[in-house]
């Protein structure tokens, strides 16, 4: 492992931002997840963000700004006035913070930040350190999760560490991460449709409210327009599946139903269970799984009283302890509502859960 975890002092965030300047990349911390940052106007670094991610060309970048005029990135003569005014409003409503907006781009905008797509996506981050950094660096960075691609988004400086320590130089060490869950992703397009491409941190109420109009949902079969939208993504390297319920109302034609579909294998291909409980208490929850499933079970909670800020915070955190205990296989709780951040954990689940069949 060769990168080093840096505190953020002025000293080692000015030489972060020179070695951004000169091409390289750097692992910084945001409220959402730590991100994998390179200048978004440099062809080397953005080559290495995705050799170092392995991730396919075809799934766009979000650029992170800081205080930077969005007429750096956004070809603002393709929007109609009322395009600019939703796109002002949701700027000064959630600005800094977990809002990504895709926007018609600037010619500059290099295409691999984009995937040769007509729009670029944008944020502002609000931590601290995220602020300083681009500050520093002097120009825009794009800034992915800093892991290998698909896998479980990192949430502290460790977990890159953990991902991608050998193939990285620098961390930025800002402390765990406020929000815990990506930023939601919303375009808006020449005609002022607002379209919800992956939520996230801010939740779909907020923006409803914030513009006084309902917006419009992506389906999963739509084209790539936003990070995050393929069927696979946030997975651990073990399989997770869904329960149908919450384990406290399983029954046994549930588990048998689970059993005959080879949802559940054999206790020798699989003694060693993983559980991820929403709330409740861990251990009873814990115990009465294992009395089901007749397994060893390791259990991780996200929230005694099913709180969905805190429940979002830990997902990852948590996702990530199963995915390196001693269990073969990851079962998960359905989250028990799809309102407010609901809907962005119950996407992730989704996908994490998504193409694993074995």
């Amino acid at each position: 492992m060769k990168a080093r975890i840096l505190p953020p002092t002025p000293e080692n965030i000015a030489q972060a931002a020179e070695h951004l300047r000169a091409g390289g990349i750097v692992a910084m911390p945001t409220e959402t997840v730590y991100g994998l940052a390179g200048s978004c106007f440099n062809q080397n670094a953005l080559t290495r963000i995705f050799s170092t991610k392995e991730r396919p060309q075809f799934d766009p970048l979000i650029v992170h700004i800081a205080e930077s005029p969005l007429n750096l990135l956004v070809d603002e003569s393709a929007l109609s006035t009322p395009a600019k005014d939703r796109a002002e409003l949701l700027t000064r409503r959630f600005w800094p913070g977990p809002l990504t907006l895709v926007l018609p781009k600037h010619s500059a905008v290099p295409d691999l930040v984009t995937s040769g797509l007509s729009t670029v996506a944008i944020r502002m981050p609000r931590h601290p350190v995220a602020k300083m950094l681009i500050e520093a660096a002097g120009t825009p960075l794009a800034a992915p999760s800093a892991n290998r691609f698909g896998r479980i988004s990192p949430t502290c400086a460790e977990d890159v560490a953990r991902e991608l320590g050998d193939r990285i130089d620098f961390i930025l060490d800002g402390g765990p991460c406020e929000v815990g869950l990506e930023s939601t992703v919303i375009s808006i397009d020449a005609q002022a449709q607002v379209t919800l491409l992956r939520p996230g941190g801010i939740s779909v109420e907020s923006i409803e409210n914030c513009l006084g109009i309902p917006i419009r949902r992506i389906s999963d079969s739509t084209a790539l327009l936003s990070p995050g939208l393929l069927p696979q993504h946030y997975a651990p390297a073990k399989s997770l599946r869904l329960l149908p319920s919450p384990v406290v109302s399983l029954t046994s034609a549930q588990m048998k139903n689970l059993t005959e579909k080879n949802i559940l294998p054999p206790p020798r291909l699989a003694p060693h269970l993983g559980l991820l409980v929403f709330s409740g208490d861990e251990q009873q929850i814990g115990q009465a799984f294992a009395h089901l499933t007749e397994r060893t079970v390791t259990t991780a909670l996200l929230s005694v009283s099913g709180n969905l800020e805190e429940a979002a915070r830990e997902f990852f955190k948590k996702l990530r302890f199963l995915d390196h205990s001693s269990a073969t296989l990851i079962f998960a709780e359905p989250c028990p509502t799809e309102n407010g951040l609901g809907l962005a954990i119950s996407d992730r689940l989704k996908r994490a859960s998504e193409s694993r069949k074995d």
